[in-house]
């Protein structure tokens, strides 16, 4: 009797297994920095913009960890290092379950540099979650 329970599960796993296989989830997303500060002037602030646009009925998981770390080089200093879901400026409401995450941080600029941006985050669909990480550089002029 307790064998049969566990083989619809195990034939789920490997049925979800074979669909993740099958799936790109780098198709289901995009990362944009869209909004972020260019160029900023010596000694003055900028803002950082990271948000990671859902595509193709997917949304970002809000139960999975997302954790981004942020760091600077050149002149370039964010003022957070350590983001996470509830840092989003967007939060669910009654018509959005799961909203995109938005993330804007302000940034110091004493020269020209960039913000280094590694994230993790799982992105979802109604049949499977994925991990993700990813890693980009944004340059910031000071002029």
């Amino acid at each position: 009797m307790r064998l049969s329970r566990v083989i619809p599960v195990s034939g789920l796993l490997v049925a979800s297994l074979a669909l993740a296989a099958e799936v790109d989830p780098t198709t289901l997303y995009k990362v944009s920095t869209e909004g972020t500060t260019a160029k900023v002037a010596p000694g003055k602030k900028g803002t950082l913009v990271l948000e990671i646009q859902s595509l193709k009925g997917a949304h970002v998981s809000d139960e999975a960890p997302l954790r981004i770390q942020l760091s600077g080089t050149g002149g370039v200093t964010p003022e957070k290092t350590q983001l996470v879901y509830g840092d989003s400026v967007r939060k669910p409401s009654p018509g959005v379950k799961y909203p995109d995450p938005r993330f804007e941080v302000p940034l110091a600029a004493q020269g020209p540099g960039s913000v280094e941006a590694k994230m993790t985050f799982f992105v979802c669909t109604e049949q499977l979650c994925l991990r993700q990480q990813k890693t980009l550089s944004v340059p910031v002029a000071v002029e």
